[in-house]
Formats: C-alpha cells, sequence, structure tokens
C-alpha cells in the first residue's frame, strides 16, 4: 500500500497524461512520403504538438496549417499554427479554417493531406456554412454548452452548420489521398466525433440537428433555423467516392491510459476497477454514484474511470465538470474514512478555469466547514472551482498539449 494515497493519484494522472504525449503516440503512425505535396491540416487542442512530433520525425518535406486554443502552441518550423478560441469560436479560428479548406481544394491526386485532430477541434475548425455568421454559431454554441448537451450531440449540430467538418474537409481535398490521426476525447472514440470528424463520413442528419436544438428548447438565430430547415445540402454520407482515399488511425485514447495508470496502482500493491472509459451524465450526480460504490468496497482498491461528463449551469460560480464532480462525491461521502480521489481534465483545462482538476480525501469537508465554506450552496451554485481553490485542493498542470478526455481514480484503503 502507498502511504500518500494524495501522491500516488497525482502520479496515475501525470502517467496517463504522459502516454498520450504525441511526441509519443504520433510518430509511430507516421507513412511514407507521397509522390506530391505532403501538406499538414489540423485542429484540436493537441494540434501544435501533434504538428511538432511530425515536423521531428518524418522524413518528408512538409508544409501546412494547424488551429490550436489560445496558449497551446509550440514553435513549429514548416507547420503554421496558428491559436483560436475555444470552446466558443471566434474570428481566428474561422479564418484559420478557410485557409485549411482553400489549401485541401488546392490538392492533387499524387499529394497527400495528413490530417491531425484531436479534442477541441470541433470549436476551433470553425467555419460556418453560408449564410450564417460566426455571431449566430458562437450563440448555438453557448447555447448547447449552457444546457449541458453531451459532445455528440452539441457536434451533431455543428457538423451542419458548418463549411468543413461532418467529413467536408476530405471531400475538398479529392482527389488526394487523406490520412487522419487523432487522439480521442469523446466517449466511444467515434472517428465521426472526434472533432466533428472532418475527414470522415458522417451518419447524422439535418433533421438530426434540428431535432437536438428542439429536445434541449434551443431557439436559433433565424439564420440557423433557415438553413437547417432548407437542408440543402447534407454532410458526405458512408460511401461517398469522395471519401475513397481517406484513411484514419486512432494513435491515443482514454481506454490506453486508463490501462497504464492501472498498472501504476497495481504496481502500488492496490486492486484495479475499470468502471470505463466513456462515461458522461450530470457530473455531480455521477461523482454521488461512484461515492456509493466507493463506500461499498471494504478492500485497498482503485476505481478508475474516463469520460466527458455536463454540468446544467443554474448558478452564478466558477468550475469545471470535474471539480464539480468531486465536490458532489465529496458530499456524498461525508467523510467516510480511507477515500481518496482525483478527477482531472487530461488537456490540463477543467472547463474555462486554469486548473486541470482536484483532489478531495475523508477531510475535505471537515477542512471546508472550518474555513466558513458551505460545500452543499456552493455545489448548488456551480461554484466548485472555489471550493477547491479555497482549500488549495486544485490540481493545476497548465496546458498538458494532448487531450484523452477526463480521468478519473478513486483510491480506497479500508486499513
Amino acid at each position: 500500500m502507498h502511504d500518500n494515497p494524495a501522491e500516488l493519484l497525482r502520479a496515475m494522472f501525470d502517467v496517463a497524461v504522459a502516454t498520450a504525449d504525441p511526441a509519443v503516440c504520433v510518430p509511430p503512425h507516421l507513412p511514407r512520403a507521397p509522390r506530391g505535396r505532403a501538406v499538414v491540416l489540423g485542429a484540436g487542442k493537441a494540434a501544435a504538438s501533434m504538428a511538432k512530433a511530425v515536423e521531428d520525425n518524418w522524413t518528408a518535406p512538409v508544409e501546412g496549417l494547424v488551429v490550436t486554443r489560445y496558449g497551446h502552441g509550440m514553435p513549429t518550423e514548416r507547420i503554421e499554427v496558428v491559436e483560436a478560441a475555444h470552446p466558443v469560436p471566434d474570428s481566428a479560428g474561422l479564418a484559420a479554417s478557410r485557409r485549411m479548406l482553400e489549401i485541401a481544394r488546392g490538392l492533387g491526386e499524387n499529394d497527400l493531406a495528413l490530417v491531425l485532430v484531436s479534442g477541441g477541434g470541433s470549436a476551433l475548425l470553425t467555419l460556418p456554412a453560408e449564410g450564417i455568421s460566426l455571431a449566430d454559431k458562437q450563440a448555438v454554441s453557448r447555447a448547447l454548452l449552457q444546457c449541458g448537451a453531451p459532445i455528440g450531440e452539441m457536434n451533431t449540430v455543428r457538423k451542419h452548420l458548418s463549411a468543413i467538418k461532418g467529413g467536408r474537409l476530405a471531400a475538398a481535398a479529392a482527389p488526394a489521398q487523406v490520412l487522419t490521426l487523432a487522439i480521442s476525447d469523446v466517449p466511444g472514440d467515434d472517428p465521426a466525433v472526434i472533432a466533428s470528424g472532418p475527414t470522415v463520413a458522417d451518419p447524422t442528419s439535418f433533421a438530426d440537428a434540428r431535432a437536438i436544438l428542439e429536445k434541449y428548447d434551443i431557439e436559433p438565430p433565424a439564420s440557423v433555423s433557415r438553413f437547417l430547415a432548407g437542408a440543402a445540402e447534407e454532410t458526405p454520407k458512408p460511401g461517398d467516392p469522395r471519401l475513397g482515399r481517406a484513411m484514419f488511425k486512432l494513435v491515443a485514447a482514454p481506454g490506453k491510459v486508463l490501462s497504464v495508470a492501472a498498472e501504476a496502482a497495481w504496481a502500488a500493491d492496490y486492486e484495479v476497477e475499470i468502471l470505463g472509459d466513456d462515461l458522461e451524465g450530470e457530473a455531480r450526480a455521477l461523482g454521488a454514484e461512484h461515492a456509493a460504490l466507493a463506500r461499498s468496497r471494504n478492500r485497498a482498491v482503485v476505481l478508475l474511470s474516463g469520460g466527458e461528463t455536463t454540468v446544467t449551469v443554474a448558478g452564478n460560480g466558477r468550475g469545471g465538470r470535474n471539480v464539480e464532480y468531486l465536490l458532489g462525491m465529496a458530499l456524498a461521502l461525508d467523510g467516510a474514512p480511507g477515500i481518496h480521489a482525483i478527477a482531472c481534465d487530461t488537456d490540463g483545462i477543467d472547463g474555462t478555469e486554469d486548473n486541470a482538476g482536484a483532489m478531495i480525501g475523508p477531510d475535505t469537508l471537515a477542512r471546508a466547514a472550518g474555513l466558513g465554506l458551505d460545500a452543499a450552496a456552493m455545489l448548488a451554485d456551480n461554484d466548485a472551482y472555489s471550493f477547491f481553490d479555497t482549500l488549495g485542493d486544485l490540481v493545476t498542470t497548465g496546458p498538458t498539449l494532448t487531450n484523452v478526455n477526463d480521468f478519473r481514480a478513486i483510491l480506497i484503503d479500508p486499513s
């Protein structure tokens, strides 16, 4: 057993992130140099670090353009890196996406588009369809975020308001060969959902997008309503000949990093239960559910999980889904002995704050009460960030330059 549970939990998170480092996971999948041009295009929180891995390890003369989140850039020599806003897109992302589409349209049969996608790519690769303004698309993105829509539903809407997502980038690059290297941050690792699938066929429809907005009672701007109702040009579907030379490879995924974290737990003599790498749902509710699971275990064990929860914003506080999950768990545990937990986003950014996540232990609520914090009231106000910040229990890494979704570990030591 480990005499410092918090130290072991943090070590497990760190090794999980290191496994998904593009410098490690990208090089084994690089292809042969094409007969024509080799052009790199990409979007996501890991786009710059993936581009750097390509430059450092690929023998082909390479050029290109990738877009990443502000603060996630890296110095590159031949592949241009543009930083833009996430999760609500901005004009920098729009300009980069327009240039990317133009580059793709200029490729020929002997050329190769090496497309690098990772989590965050959907918001960063923003090029609204004709007749839809950036402001209108931003409004829809904000509404979907506020109501807690899961990432698959958000991306279904995004794809149908886009000129570049949902297979349209690969269609523009035809007849060139297209190879996509992807780092997954979505439950189930669905290629059509990662960064809204710019290079893969889209099984969803305009009708699906309309139904999602109706489900959450979102009244979109008039231009969006008209465009979705018109359904003039569907996204490329399976079997579309324009995608005949497009290939897709997954280079890092949540399941792999949980396996590596499990090895670290085994090395410290803990049993391991992997609850799943694709868990979704309301963050605080999942935290309470996992608290019940932890209470039911009477042996030394680590419960691991990944996925992407959601937060329905009803208050005015600060916080992301990982700290909200932990605060919900802490309240449900109510100081139960021998149980510690960590929850962090592997990209280093929990929601829109500056932390990756936080940690809890048996003394979390008692320490909070000693500082005059009302945990239940702060959870009701969506103010979990302030709660853990006051306790000094935030986990802060800065941008990790990768993204394989959330990492959660609960350590139970009855002794």
